[in-house]
């Protein structure tokens, strides 16, 4: 089993959402059945089982914010 809190690559603060890794399927079924819904720090929890991304085409857009704030 291995656990890994997503951190911000600027802050190193956590995201807020993380991912498990669970010694068998049986054992990730039971955490989530018993975790999803649950509370930690008086925050509910979400818990499900983690899917692959979807892959992204090639050359595809980008969004740039920079100079936004100055458009009238």
């Amino acid at each position: 089993s291995s656990a890994k809190v997503i951190t911000d690559k600027f802050t190193q603060r956590s995201r807020g959402f993380g991912f498990v890794e669970m010694a068998d399927d049986e054992a990730a079924r039971k955490a989530i059945a018993e975790l999803d819904g649950a509370t930690a720090d008086g925050r509910a929890i979400k818990v499900t089982e983690a899917k692959p991304r979807e892959e992204r085409p090639a050359g595809g857009q980008r969004r740039s914010f920079a100079g936004q704030n100055n458009r009238w």
